[in-house]
């Protein structure tokens, strides 16, 4: 196992962190602040090819695995583009791995090399207000009359829904009692969103403000049984299947934040004079950007491990989660040590700090919290009773 990075995939770092320069800390705290989307940042990563990164290359993409991917990641976010600019090509990166791997040859053909391109934005909708992290409690149902499922329901915390023309949508299209096992009769389909049995609302939020949130809801949106991905009812294994790869990204994005958190801090502590010294040299100050140090260190391998063993094909589950939980810790303990560092400047907006540590929170949260990998680790790794 060899975490050395090749020539590709250092020039895929160096190449990112160039076009990312021309997108400065200023420019994503206008966007964060204006609740503006980065249309001009996605567009240059797009026409840059970084959008289809991980798409195989017959439907437009560059065909690389994982751990290209979250290299684009991870070096998006340490620009100080956090998860504004992370989030904002998260889904079209990895967002349609259920149709690149389930999905039709026809459904391929017509919407891979579009999302490629950049073109086609595609939302997630699979959490409900009364089912949250309990995927087998969704009541959003789909039912099928003729050539279309009919869709009713509401979702939250859909991500991009307003710049987004489908959604990958998760939904009952048959009760959950009826059904051998709890996560039976769920369904994947590719839906229109922007119509007008489809109304959306965006949520007010803490942080990552350039890419919106959003509370759908559906009634009776009509949606093509040829955008139905794979067989009905089989729609929660298909979510599944990509989970790791997802944890693993996630946490690359967690991991740049917490670079761009220890860049601002250690500039600070060199730069800052107190009592006619630099503040670096007080231990107070030092020993925990050192900490900070180590954990984010320490993380990056973990990313490192879980995207050459999902790569290359081996299991994964438990390096993945891992992975996404020591990521998002490190992440917010070092913006959280670069507010401290900066002292009252910490908490103004010009420093940028501030908005590393709202969105470095969200990372421990979403897309799964700290508790459930938790849960994970000591079900699965340790084999104790499960507790849910």
């Amino acid at each position: 196992m060899n975490f050395e990075l090749s020539e590709e995939q250092l020039l895929i770092r160096e190449s990112v962190v160039k076009l990312c320069a021309d997108f400065p800390d200023d420019y994503w705290s206008k966007k964060d602040t204006e609740h503006e989307f980065p249309w001009d940042f996605y567009g240059a990563m797009a026409e840059a090819g970084w959008l289809g990164i991980a798409i195989p290359e017959s439907y437009g993409g560059s065909g690389r695995g994982i751990t290209e991917a979250s290299l684009v990641l991870e070096e998006v976010a340490a620009s100080g583009a956090a998860m504004n600019g992370a989030t904002s090509i998260h889904l079209s990166i990895f967002g349609m791995h259920p149709v690149v791997k389930y999905g039709s040859e026809e459904m391929k053909q017509k919407y891979l090399p579009r999302v490629a391109k950049g073109d086609l934005h595609v939302a997630f909708g699979v959490t409900e207000p009364d089912a949250g992290t309990d995927t087998t409690s969704i009541t959003t149902s789909a039912r099928l009359e003729g050539d279309n499922y009919l869709v009713k329901g509401r979702k939250v915390w859909t991500t991009k829904a307003l710049q987004s023309e489908k959604v990958l949508l998760l939904v009952r299209t048959a009760d959950k009692e009826v059904t051998e096992s709890r996560t039976g009769g769920m369904t994947l389909l590719l839906a229109d969103l922007q119509r007008d049995e489809v109304s959306i609302s965006p949520i007010d939020k803490l942080g990552r403000n350039a890419v919106a949130t959003c509370e759908v809801v559906y009634d009776d949106l009509p949606v093509l049984l040829s955008d139905r991905v794979g067989e009905e009812g089989k729609g929660f294994r298909y979510l599944l299947d990509g989970l790791n790869a997802e944890r693993i990204l996630i946490a690359a994005e967690a991991l740049g934040i917490g670079r761009a958190a220890m860049n601002k801090a250690v500039a600070y502590a060199n730069e800052r004079v107190v009592f006619g010294r630099p503040i670096g040299k007080n231990q107070g100050i030092a020993f925990p950007l050192a900490e900070a140090k180590m954990r984010l260190d320490a993380a990056e391998l973990m990313i490192r491990k879980a995207s050459w063993l999902i790569d290359n094909s081996q299991p994964c589950g438990a390096e993945a989660n891992m992975a996404k939980w020591l990521a998002a810790d490190a992440a917010f303990f070092a913006a959280d040590r670069a507010v401290q560092t900066h002292g009252g400047f910490g908490y103004a907006t010009e420093y940028h700090v501030e908005r590393y540590w709202r969105e470095a929170r969200l990372m421990k949260i979403a897309p799964i919290s700290q508790e459930m990998v938790q849960n994970f680790v000591s079900e699965h790794v340790l084999d104790l009773p499960k507790s849910y």
